[in-house]
Order: C-alpha cells, then structure tokens, then sequence
C-alpha cells in the first residue's frame, strides 16, 4: 500500500485523455455557484468560487445546450472522468503548472447536452479546485439530472481510491497517471445498484495503524480524518447532513496487517470504535465490514478474524445493523495493478460480488 505521505473532441467523444489549454478562451464562463451544477462527494464551498475537495469520487454534473463545452480548474488539479451524453468516458487532465481549461467536447450537434465528471486520483497533495464551465456564446447550463434516491457510502484505503488499476502489472509503481477511481469496485458497484455514493478513502490509511507504522499504531489513521471534509485537514467538520446513506462499506485493515508489526487486540478494538464513530454520524445507515481482496496468508486470517470479533462484541453491545462480507482474495489469476493492487479486471468481479451482496441485504 502507497505510504501517507487538444484534442479536440468532435460530435463522438474520443476515449484519450485530453489536454488542458492554457489560452483564454470565447464563450461565457459560467461559475461555480450557477445553481444547476450537481455536486456529490465531500466538497468544501469555503470559497464557493472554487469549490475544494481531496478524496476521489466527488462528482460534478451538469446539462448545457450549445456545440461545446469547456472545464475550468485550478491548475495541477489531476485527474477526472468525463462522459458526455451516452458516450464513451475519457480521462481529462489538469496535471501541468499552467493548465487551467479544458476542450470537453466540440461539434456537438444542436439540442440539450449532458456532462458527467468524477475526480479519480487521490487529491490530497494537489488539493483540486474546480472553478466553472465555458458554453458557447448565447448558451447556459440547464439542470442535471436528479440523483438516485439510494446512497452509499465508502470509507477505505488504496484499494478503494483505485491506486494503480491502469497499471501494467504489480511491478509498477503509484502514478497518478495509473491511479482511477472511476474503475473501482465501489464506483462500479454504485453504478450497477443505481446508487449515488461518496468517498472517504486514503491510500495508505488504517483503523488504527497506518502502513508500515509503529505496533502501536498513528494518531491520524482514518478515525481522526473521518470527521472532516477534507484529508488531513482540520479547518472544516463535515456536516453530515448534507449526505445520509443507506448503507457505508467499510474495507480497511489491509494497512494495519501489513509489515507484520500490528497488534490483532488493537485493531479489533479501532475496528470497534470507528464503527461506533460511524455510527454516532449515521445513526441510521447500515454498516457493512468489508474484507479484502489485497489480503492472503496470516495477514488475511487476522483480519478476518478481528472484523469478526469486533461485529459481535457490537453486536453484544446493542449494534444491531452491522454486517460482514469477504471479497474473494486475488490470486492473480484476474492480473494486478500497481505494487500488487487489485486490477480493472479484479475490481470488476469485486464489484459484482458486492452489488449481489448488497442487493440482498437492502433489498434493492
């Protein structure tokens, strides 16, 4: 596990990543604020001009009319997604010292439009700022479409984030440029229950102990993040008003096993208080303990085993609404990611045992 620490796009979207343009372009830039911009995901509107976030699967969606669209963002931002209409989804980025827009699509024939982005890296380091669309002259934005009713949250480490998914093979190394969010089992797995969902996930990050930390564990694993709205960063609680799931995934413990130097008593015992913390938040959600699927050996038995006594000591403790689910562990069969991550292909079947999972359980 990582340690903390143009093309012009005619009327058919092409898949390559498109490069940002650091010309001031025509049209009318429409900003941040404009009320039919659709936002999911942990945002910070400190400055409403340039909303701020650092976890991957924070999504900006929108509707426009006119021939073109452009993307406005702070420059070195990273990484996103972009799908326009019912077209193939292309990488955009915004990883260059003066890259501040983007072509996202030209030629586009007349008539109503739909753009969806996700950020896909981990935005920790690059603190990504989004700051508005460009629409041809005489053109608006026009409201997105509303949002599925069902929500889910995901709370994890690297696997979750999508570190090294377009890797070549586990000899590879962390690239931002390998690393896609949009290719995870929980992004994929929302998508398939037709589900909006959000991220709080770090590559590198334990219940209780980081990667390669000391036995005892770090004082800034995930439960001292999981209160804020962004990683590391405490000027701002979350409100977690402003997204209630329906069920939260836990999948971590891969950190805390890792390096062979963890205690299985404390990690049975974070386990217990970062649901309890969850639960304090989320008062009605579900919470789900996931297992897997970077895990094998002895490292994956003392996970599995203290998930499971900390569910039933909360169980025992009046937690009526927890639950376990084992993903399959990798065998390589399905190929690897950067430094052994779980692949594109690994991620799939990940997210179809998930999605069969939670169907059930929520009855979806």
């Amino acid at each position: 596990m990582r340690k903390l620490s143009f093309v012009l796009l005619m009327a058919i979207i092409l898949p390559f990543t498109t490069i940002a343009q650091t010309i001031a372009p025509e049209g009318i830039w429409i900003r941040p604020t404009d009320k039919n911009i659709q936002y999911v995901g942990r945002i910070s509107f400190k400055n409403p001009e340039s909303p701020l976030f650092t976890y991957p699967g924070v999504q900006i969606n929108t509707c426009f009319t006119g021939s073109s669209l452009k993307m406005v963002a702070k420059p070195m931002s990273g990484y996103f997604m972009a799908q326009i209409d019912n077209a193939k989804p292309f990488k955009v980025s915004f990883y260059a010292p003066k890259d501040s827009i983007v072509t996202l699509a030209t030629a586009l024939p007349k008539g109503n439009h739909q753009v969806k982005l996700m950020y896909i890296v981990e935005g920790y380091e690059l603190r990504p700022e989004f700051r508005g669309f460009i629409v041809d002259n005489g053109e608006s934005l026009k409201p997105a479409p509303k949002l599925p009713e069902r929500k889910i949250e995901f709370i994890g480490n690297s696997i979750t984030c999508g570190y090294g998914t377009e890797g070549a093979n586990g000899e590879c190394h962390f690239l931002y440029e390998t690393e896609n969010h949009y290719y995870t089992y929980a992004a994929l797995a929302a998508k398939n229950l037709d589900a909006q969902y959000q991220v709080v996930s770090r590559s590198g990050i334990g219940v209780y102990r980081n990667y390669n930390g000391p036995k005892s564990g770090n004082e800034k694993n995930m439960r001292y993040t999981y209160d804020y709205t962004l990683f590391m960063d405490e000027s701002e609680k979350w409100d977690f008003s402003r997204f209630v799931p329906d069920v939260i995934c836990i999948n971590l413990g891969t950190n805390d096993t890792s390096t062979k130097n963890y205690d299985t008593s404390l990690l049975t015992d974070a386990y217990i208080k970062l649901v309890n913390q969850v639960r304090r938040n989320n008062p009605k959600a579900k919470i789900v303990m996931l297992c897997g699927s970077m895990m094998s050996g002895k490292q994956l038995a003392d996970a599995k085993s203290c998930i499971d006594k900390a569910v039933e000591t909360l169980k025992k403790n009046g937690e009526n609404r927890i639950y376990k689910f084992d993903f399959t562990p990798a065998d390589g069969s399905l190929g690897y990611g950067s430094d052994y991550h779980p692949s594109i292909a690994q991620h799939d079947n990940m997210a179809k045992e998930l999605t069969a999972y939670l169907k059930k359980l929520m009855n979806w």
